[in-house]
């Protein structure tokens, strides 16, 4: 699941609201036991639905923990909201709860494999973003679903882009989608759809029966404050917990319609001199102040600076550990402590990187990259963005051809799905008098080199921009799509710091050489170059740290300017 949207989807009449790709599914089947680790299908004719009853009172919502990703954040939603949780801990508190959710955030098939497991599937037919339901998906598959739907869960073709309407509960505003796998609607299962997006096809983008919903989009990250107090996200959850409220009317049309663009705050994050963390901004990876005392600039406190970005309006917030490449990531307990803080209040989707690895301690103990990712999960991250190790991962890739399922990259989205993974990329130009100098990607540049060059290629580094690596980030991007990766981010350390604008030739040569989404990095100074890089490439998002650190162009200062220029953003 690599796509990453903000957008919005078309419904049908109905009057509850419908929540998520955290499914609040309380559906229950009875059949006869089969053996472990063996998928079957579920007659629909066995089905038993229990819901959460309309006239329920209580403040108690069960939850059920299966380790799909970033749980932590639909808990603070949840308690944000006032309400309780208990967490399901054997078959009977399926059957007991009045009001069940549960979260739908990984690969499909490391889901299901979860809930057989552990015996919840004899208690229990869910969806992991409404997409177990069905017969079976193409993910890691075919893998057979629970086969309550009549459907088939297949990958999208994301080459005709994507327009959409929206919940009329919700009014015209965007909602976030994280998926790259969908279910497609048919007239055997009409009677559960309740609303659409179309994507390149139709796909089902929520369902309702009787009390049961789900909707495949992200409540908890759809928060929406920039030019109103209204939380379109907060809303779906709330109006699914309190099922007899009224909800307010009056904030809730806005203007969405298509894929909306996404403006990303970026916090590069490391321990200073004197040993506290902070939030700090390079020129070309340079983020020492040139002073006689040379100290590591400080920008703000990760924490604080996550918040004023959510509620400034920012889609979503990326927390780059630039020294973590350094260090154990797991002994890095400050970090991991502010995405348990930041996460209580951004209800925008949190992003992590630097050191996401395999590491031995100083003990001996050997650490995954999925058990360091998984910490990561646990503490309220949604993505793991991989840098150094994807470079290495691709380098033997293309070498051997073979894919092991050994790299960082594989583990991460075999468990977790593709679209919780981000390959970070750091090229520099090399310019060359022709394209045959090199038996990599160049092309031509808009921007002559020192010498008069018209050529260049973009050598990828590691360790943070410090060592060139023989390989370019063309032939890196390619790689990293194959191996699992579901976003690239795209930064140039050419570009970095400077506030002259985005490489549009490197975001030109990626973007149109992937199907996954492509972040837009390194570069930006004034709210034109936002308008620029979304106008002349195929980026779906643009990143940027310095300036709006230095508050110099503010989040709403892009918003306002994209929506005069005709390019659709999340308000």
């Amino acid at each position: 699941m690599e796509g990453v949207a903000f957008a919005s989807f078309t419904s049908f009449a109905t009057k509850s609201l419908l929540f998520s790709s955290l499914s609040p599914y309380s559906i229950i089947t009875h059949r006869q036991k089969s053996p472990k680790n063996t998928l079957k299908t579920i007659s629909p004719r066995n089905l038993v639905i229990r819901a959460s009853s309309a006239s329920s009172s209580g403040s108690v919502v069960t939850l059920l923990d299966y380790g799909a990703g970033n749980v932590r954040s639909l808990r603070n939603a949840i308690r944000y909201l006032g309400f309780e949780i208990e967490d399901v801990r054997t078959p009977k508190d399926i059957l007991n709860a009045d009001r069940l959710i549960i979260p739908g955030v990984g690969a499909f098939a490391s889901a299901m494999d979860v809930l057989v497991k552990t015996g919840m599937d004899e208690a229990l037919c869910i969806c992991l973003g409404l997409q177990l339901l069905f017969e079976y998906s193409e993910e890691n598959g075919p893998v057979k679903g629970l086969g309550l739907i009549p459907g088939v869960v297949g990958r999208f073709n994301s080459s005709n882009g994507f327009r959409t309407e929206i919940l009329d509960e919700i009014g015209d505003r965007h909602v976030y989608f994280v998926h790259s796998y969908r279910a497609i609607p048919s007239d055997d299962n009409k009677e559960w759809v309740s609303s659409t997006c179309n994507y390149g096809d139709d796909f089902i983008a929520s369902i309702r029966k009787g009390n049961v919903h789900g909707v495949q989009f992200h409540p908890e990250k759809s928060g929406g404050k920039i030019f109103c107090a209204f939380n379109v996200g907060l809303s779906v959850l709330r109006r699914f917990l309190h099922p007899n409220s009224q909800g307010t009317k009056s904030p809730t049309q806005g203007e969405a319609s298509k894929l909306a663009k996404r403006v990303i705050a970026c916090l590069d994050v490391r321990t200073n001199d004197k040993g506290d963390l902070v939030v700090t901004k390079g020129d070309q990876y340079d983020v020492r102040e040139q002073t006689k005392e040379n100290e590591v600039r400080n920008l703000g406190k990760p924490v604080e600076l996550s918040g004023q970005y959510y509620k400034d309006g920012a889609d979503e917030v990326s927390f780059l550990n630039i020294t973590g490449f350094r260090d154990f990531p797991l002994g890095d307990l400050p970090m991991l402590q502010v995405f348990r803080h930041a996460s209580q209040n951004v209800f925008v989707p949190l992003t992590v990187g630097g050191g996401i690895r395999d590491f031995t301690d100083s003990n001996g103990r050997y650490y995954s990259s999925l058990e360091v990712a998984s910490e990561y999960f646990r503490s309220g991250a949604d993505k793991i963005s991989i840098g150094s190790d994807a470079v290495y991962a691709a380098e033997e890739y293309l070498k051997t051809k073979v894919k092991t399922g050994k790299s960082s990259l594989e583990q991460i989205s075999r468990v977790y799905g593709n679209q919780a993974v981000v390959v970070s990329i750091d090229p520099r130009r090399v310019y060359v008098k022709s394209p045959n100098d090199v038996k990599l990607k160049t092309i031509q540049v808009t921007k002559p080199g020192p010498n008069g060059e018209v050529y260049a290629w973009y050598q990828c580094t590691v360790n943070g921009g410090q060592e060139g690596r023989p390989i370019g980030a063309y032939e890196l991007a390619k790689a990293v799509e194959e191996l699992g990766a579901g976003e690239i981010l795209l930064n140039c350390i050419d570009c970095d710091g400077q506030g002259k604008g985005f490489d549009i030739d490197l975001i030109n040569l990626i973007s149109d050489a992937v199907s996954v989404p492509v972040i837009a990095s390194s570069g930006a100074g004034a709210v034109k170059h936002f308008s620029e890089v979304f106008t002349k490439t195929n980026a779906s998002a643009a990143l940027a740290a310095g300036i709006f650190h230095r508050k110099e162009v503010p989040i709403q200062s892009v918003k306002g300017h994209l929506l005069k220029e005709g390019i659709e953003v999340r308000i």
